[in-house]
């Protein structure tokens, strides 16, 4: 393309020039870059001052780049500068950090509970801290790798599956938010995926005389609490919420929508008949009305943490002398993992069940899994049952 300067300024070196041809509208600036060659670069406007401004923060940038003074707030500004000369509006730079506060304050003015914000302000707060300066950079630099790499830290600290997905969960939506805002191009999110949860797979079960001995060593609720484990199969959170209106007056069923499937919006309620050794233990109890917690003792507390309620069931465990496989390693950080834990009282409930020749279908139903597939997961059969189904094989 041949320019001529049909109207000129200059500046410090820098030019401001249109095309002779008038193949565009557009004023051209001639200026030195950080290299030290001449560029010749449309300015996208028939503006003339601002043409001129453009070009003389063009060369300015490129004697800073040269002299090895540039740095990344003073294009930033420059630019900031041209945006707002042009637009009328300020071009705003978002931080990781301010990014993520901003997020946490949509969520404070959202009335979530107290307890979610806490997580919430938790994972934020860990994640900046893994990006280290990276979180006073632009958001935009921040990349799936990012993500990834804090991920794979808490895996290797020693974090549950769920809790390392639960992290990645919560992040996503402050993504998603800054993308939407069009503070990022693309939500790095979509490229980092969760890791496997074999929690529920690597699960052991309690014998009979187990499961007895925890009931003696539990202490007030924790002695229901453990029997409706049991013999009901229902997860940690369930019974521990446990309300006395999903309970017939003859303890005879009860009836809830799990809170697994409330989260995926499912709302697949679950009857369940009520075991006489449950049910004895309910009749002492004095019977609330409506809501009231059939433990309140334990409704509305956490299920992690020191003084969670799993490791409150730990120190039972303790107690009562059981310990199960180490399937993970504490690792300098976290906590080891066992293969026993409340959750097994679900794997025996099912295992009890099979092995006592009951169908999977009817197990399943008890269980709420949504399939055969993920009830199997949950049955450990003895050996001596399929020892004896094996021993029916013709000789050869």
């Amino acid at each position: 393309m041949t320019t001529v300067e049909v109207l000129t300024y200059r500046s410090d070196m820098s030019t401001i020039l249109k095309d002779s041809r008038r193949r565009s509208p557009f004023w051209y600036a001639s200026f030195t870059n950080s290299e030290g060659r001449r560029l010749k670069k449309s300015t996208k406007t028939t503006d003339k001052e601002l043409a001129k401004k453009m070009a003389a923060e063009w060369e300015s940038i490129g004697k800073a780049g040269r002299a090895g003074r540039l740095i990344e707030s003073q294009c930033r500004k420059v630019v900031s500068e041209i945006y707002e000369q042009a637009t009328g509006k300020p071009l705003h730079y978002v931080t990781a950090r301010s990014s993520f506060n901003q997020w946490i304050e949509d969520k404070k003015s959202e009335k979530v509970s107290e307890r979610t914000l806490l997580k919430y302000e938790q994972i934020v707060r860990e994640f900046l801290a893994h990006l280290g300066k990276k979180a006073d950079e632009m958001l935009s630099q921040v990349g799936d790798a990012d993500l990834k790499a804090f991920r794979n830290s808490l895996a290797r600290a020693g974090h549950s599956p769920s809790t390392v997905n639960g992290a990645i969960k919560i992040l996503r939506s402050p993504f998603l938010a800054a993308h939407k805002r069009g503070y990022i191009a693309a939500d790095p999110c979509a490229g980092v995926g969760l890791v496997d949860d074999y929690a529920d797979i690597e699960k052991d079960v309690f014998t009979p005389e187990q499961i007895g001995a925890l009931v003696a060593e539990a202490e007030g609720d924790w002695k229901g609490a453990i029997l409706c484990g049991f013999y009901t199969g229902l997860r940690l959170k369930d019974v521990t919420e446990l309300r006395w209106e999903s309970i017939d007056p003859g303890l005879t069923k009860l009836e809830l929508v799990p809170r697994k499937t409330r989260r995926k919006k499912k709302n697949r309620k679950v009857v369940l008949p009520i075991h006489p050794v449950f049910a004895a233990w309910l009749r002492k109890q004095t019977r609330g009305i409506g809501k009231a917690p059939v433990f309140p003792s334990l409704a509305g507390k956490s299920g992690g943490g020191k003084s969670g309620l799993s490791m409150i069931f730990r120190r039972i465990m303790e107690r009562a002398g059981i310990q199960g496989r180490i399937l993970r390693e504490r690792n300098g950080e976290g906590r080891s993992q066992s293969s026993l834990s409340f959750h097994s009282l679900r794997h025996s409930f099912n295992s009890a069940l099979a092995n006592a020749d009951v169908a999977q279908e009817i197990r399943q139903k008890l269980t709420g899994h949504a399939s055969a597939a993920m009830n199997e997961v949950y049955t450990h059969r003895e050996l001596e049952p399929l020892r004896q189904a094996v021993a029916k094989l013709p000789r050869v």
